[in-house]
């Protein structure tokens, strides 16, 4: 066994070549050589490094001990059947290791052993020779095979050795060697028809090997001429791939004879092989060479044809000629693409240049069919690395993020330049393995949580949540608390976190009135290495509820009950005492309301519900107060949902005057009282003082209207030109006003109307209507007038306004204004109120109500059927003035009547008299 070693190593150092050789026929086991020694690597690496043959270059004829680096022969290697006549035979081993990558190329060359001998294709041989051949004629024979090649190869051929022949060994272009039997005597076929030799032929192996064949020379008649071709050697050019049928060659052979004689036909040597006859065909009446099968370049380049062609005369002597068949190549062959090694997966921290792979690309065709172009398609950080020969590596181009892309597909385009180009193409999967370079990050940087006091320990309040692009282990995240105080304690006391979902858990009940908000800082953490974290900030903010009950702080008193002293003499709005509360909760539910549940049945107090003043709501009357001390109970009530309240007693006593500074705490609330009832006393003189003015002048302006008129009652009221009102008033007629002096009023009308009452009550009512101005009469008299005849003066306006004077309640805004008592009761209107907002028994409002009940039957008793016909004016509703004596009549002051007034008695005649004027304002259109 010869081993020849070669060792090529690039400039890289990625791939490196060396070669073997090793005879045919070698047994399982046989030793080859040591590729790791040969290489010089460790042999205690070779495992670590994962010494290892590529897939793709694996043979079953060799096997790699992958822990020794042994290289030896697993099947035995037959030469002839693996490379056929090749001259050289080499098997291709490839092997590499990792970390960091290197590639073996490694060629074994099977040396050829003379195992076979030569063979003949027949064991007999025969050849028909005219007995007028002359000598030196050649007749080619058939050569033998040996598929041994080099020297032990077909070297020679003998005969038996004999008077007529002998043997001249030629070689063909292509190294083979054949016989031509050579006349060398002339023949008769009379003495010998058949000569019989025996035909040997010699490898050039040691020792030689041989096979025979009985050469049989049968001897003919003669046939003088012999067929010839136009020349001894044709060269011509064919396509490869060139369909069936195909023309390769025309021959063409003359024979000068006649008949038979002169017919030529054509066939191939009998010493041209087997193959030339799989792809060829020859005509054997036009010598027409046409494509058989399918020709190849890479299978061969170059065929040599034999052609003999003879005539059909007897004792026909053959011609030869030779066909030399050049194929031209065809880009007919894509590149192949091979991978010998791919990395799976590589790390997104993987810096330029880390190897993800090894392929060689190959093409079976030869020249620019067979140069190729390799690259890599579409935008990807990749790129291809030339190695070794047609090998390449794949190599990282630039930075790799998974969070951007998680796989590639990398595919590599082969191009050959061939015309037209073909192109082959081959993909890889790549994953790209996560690192952790990517910190969580909350979805949102600070939490506000409302969380409801009174809440359950332990309760759900919230949820955090971080987001982390990375996965697996790098994106498995774990929530936690900072550490901080608050009010002095632990916020991990406070509040609690899940630490795989970042729930948030109250741990205590909180308290709105102790904490309202506090904050803290939760942290998200992954598990990658190292690891990552952010932060966010979550406020927790306590929202209120109504659960704390007001309660009243002052006044203070013995056993829950305050005591106030009330004076007599107190005015109305007199302070009496300030209901003070406070309320733990916030908001509405610490906005309260101040309220009187009991003890005020007479309308003596009223409450300021906002300020929880207690004011006195009209004067101590002796008649309607004559108890000495007031049970007050006092509601304060906020406003939440739902409400709470709670109550204080007040206990009120009447006195006739206020100690100064009694009980040593009541200094501050009289001088509250005493501002408080100042402020009262100049509102009421100011209203009061601007009342009187007012009424002063209503009154001046209906006496002089009532002096300067003349009516004719009776007559206006027959003519129809005056309306009828309910209370028997009459109107004064037109024909009056036009003869009479006349005085111009400004957008009103004044009414005076006398009545009375029972009880002699002294009235007037002014009423001022909307209309054009009107004509009053400047003379006139009350005394002309009889007792039971009312006063009325109408527009002209009046008669076309009666359906509006019914509807005038709801169409106008009316304005009162009542002024009693002026210089000594003024503060009997206000001292009526309870305060309850209703109208209660002693109320004004009540006993006008009252009033209107009781006399409504005979509001309408003496209006007139026109006057119901036409609707009841303001003016129908009044009483019927009956005076009781001519002196009462006299007096139009003892007339006066106020509507929704309480006659007055005449014990308080004396004291002064009541006027109550009712303007009617009426609505603009």
């Amino acid at each position: 066994m010869i081993v020849f070693l070669l060792l090529l190593c690039l400039a890289n150092g990625v791939v490196s070549q060396i070669r073997y050789s090793v005879p045919e026929e070698g047994e399982h086991g046989t030793f080859i050589g040591n590729i790791a020694e040969d290489l010089s690597l460790d042999l205690t690496k070779l495992a670590a490094r994962r010494f290892q043959t590529v897939p793709s270059s694996r043979t079953p004829y060799l096997e790699v001990n992958l822990e020794t680096g042994v290289l030896y022969v697993n099947e035995k290697i037959d030469r002839e059947r693996i490379c056929k006549q090749s001259a050289t035979c080499l098997l291709h081993l490839e092997v590499f290791l990792e970390n960091p990558l290197e590639l073996f190329r490694i060629e074994i060359e099977v040396l050829d052993i003379n195992d076979n001998p030569p063979e003949f294709p027949e064991t007999d041989i025969t050849v028909e020779i005219s007995e007028s051949a002359t000598p030196g004629t050649r007749f080619p024979l058939e050569t033998a095979f040996d598929p041994d090649v080099g020297s032990n190869a077909l070297r020679t051929y003998d005969i038996t050795t004999n008077n007529y022949f002998y043997l001249d060994v030629q070689t063909q272009t292509d190294g083979n060697k054949f016989a031509e039997l050579v006349l060398e005597k002339p023949l008769d076929r009379e003495q010998q028809a058949v000569h019989r030799y025996v035909l040997t032929a010699v490898d050039g192996g040691q020792p030689p090997r041989t096979g025979t064949a009985l050469l049989v020379v049968k001897v003919l008649d003669s046939n003088d001429n012999v067929p010839v071709f136009d020349q001894p050697v044709y060269s011509v050019s064919l396509a490869e791939n060139a369909p069936v049928g195909t023309l390769v060659i025309q021959l063409n052979a003359t024979d000068v004879d006649e008949g038979m004689n002169g017919e030529v036909v054509y066939s191939f040597s009998n010493h041209i092989s087997s193959r030339v006859k799989e792809l060829f065909d020859i005509d054997p009446r036009t010598g027409r060479i046409e494509v058989r099968g399918d020709v190849d370049f890479e299978e061969s380049s170059l065929y040599q044809i034999y052609v003999q062609a003879k005539d059909m005369g007897p004792n026909a002597v053959p011609a030869h000629c030779k066909v030399l068949v050049q194929v031209t190549d065809l880009n007919d062959n894509a590149p192949e693409i091979t991978f010998s090694t791919v990395t799976e997966s590589v790390s997104e921290n993987a810096t330029p240049g880390t190897v993800i792979a090894l392929l060689s690309v190959t093409d079976k065709d030869s020249e620019e069919n067979g140069q190729t172009h390799v690259e890599i398609l579409g935008e990807v950080p990749f790129k291809l690395k030339t190695s070794f020969r047609n090998y390449y590596t794949i190599v990282t181009d630039g930075p790799l993020n998974r969070e951007s892309v998680d796989t590639y597909t990398v595919t590599v385009v082969a191009r050959d330049k061939g015309s037209p180009s073909l192109a082959t193409s081959k993909s890889i999967k790549l994953q790209v393995s996560d690192e952790n370079d990517n910190a969580p990050a909350f979805t949102q940087p600070i939490y506000d949580v409302y969380v409801t006091e009174n809440n359950v320990p332990g309760a759900y309040i919230h949820a955090v949540n971080a987001i982390d692009p990375d996965i697996g282990r790098n994106a498995h995240l774990n929530y936690s608390i900072l550490e901080c105080d608050i009010q002095g304690m632990s916020v991990k006391t406070y509040v609690s976190i899940n630490n795989e979902s970042g729930a948030l858990y109250a741990l205590r009940s909180f308290d709105y009135e102790q904490l309202k908000d506090f904050s803290f800082t939760v942290q998200a953490t992954d598990n990658g290495i190292p690891e990552l974290s952010s932060n966010a900030t979550v406020n927790v903010i306590i929202v209120d509820q109504n659960d704390n009950a007001p309660s009243v702080i002052a006044p203070l008193g013995k056993n829950g009950t305050a005591r106030e002293p009330l004076p007599r003499s107190a005015e109305p709005g007199y302070l009496v005492a300030r209901i003070v509360a406070m309320d733990g909760d916030d908001g509405e539910n610490a906005r309260l309301s101040y309220s009187i549940q009991r003890g005020n049945e007479n309308g003596m107090f009223r409450m300021d519900w906002r300020t929880g003043e207690l004011r006195t709501a009209r004067r101590v009357s002796a008649k309607r107060d004559p108890q000495q001390l007031y049970d007050l109970l006092i509601e304060v009530r906020d406003h939440g949902q739902p409400p709470l309240s709670s109550s204080a007693s007040v206990m009120v006593t009447l006195v006739d005057s206020v100690v100064e500074g009694h009980n040593g705490d009541r200094s501050g609330t009289a001088k509250a009282k005493e501002t408080s009832l100042d402020l009262t006393l100049i509102l009421i003189i100011a209203l009061g003082s601007v009342s009187f003015i007012f009424l002063l002048a209503m009154i001046v302006l209906a006496v002089r209207c009532q002096k300067d008129k003349k009516l004719n009652i009776y007559n206006s009221c027959l003519s129809g030109d005056c309306c009828f009102l309910g209370c028997s008033s009459c109107c004064c007629g037109r024909q009056a006003r036009a003869a009479r002096k006349k005085k111009k009023l400004s957008k009103s009308d004044i009414m005076l109307v006398q009545s009375a009452h029972a009880s002699a009550a002294t009235n007037a009512a002014v009423s001022v209507a909307s209309a054009s101005q009107v004509p009053v009469e400047e003379s006139g008299s009350f005394g002309s007038l009889h007792q039971s005849q009312n006063y009325c003066y109408q527009t002209k306006h009046q008669r076309a306004e009666l359906s509006y004077l019914v509807d005038r309640p709801r169409r106008v805004n009316r304005l009162s204004v009542s002024l009693s008592s002026a210089f000594q009761e003024a503060d009997i209107v206000s001292s009526k109120d309870s305060g309850h907002g209703d109208s209660e028994q002693g109320d004004s409002d009540h006993d006008a109500t009252h009033r209107g009940h009781t006399s409504g039957a005979d509001l309408f008793s003496n209006c007139t059927e026109e006057c119901k016909a036409l609707g009841h004016s303001d003016r129908c509703w009044m009483p019927t003035f009956v005076p009781t004596d001519s002196r009462q009549g006299a007096d139009y002051r003892s007339n006066l009547h106020v509507p929704g007034m309480d006659s007055v008695p005449d014990t308080e005649r004396g004291k002064g008299y009541a006027s109550s004027f009712r303007v009617d304002i009426p609505e603009t259109a």
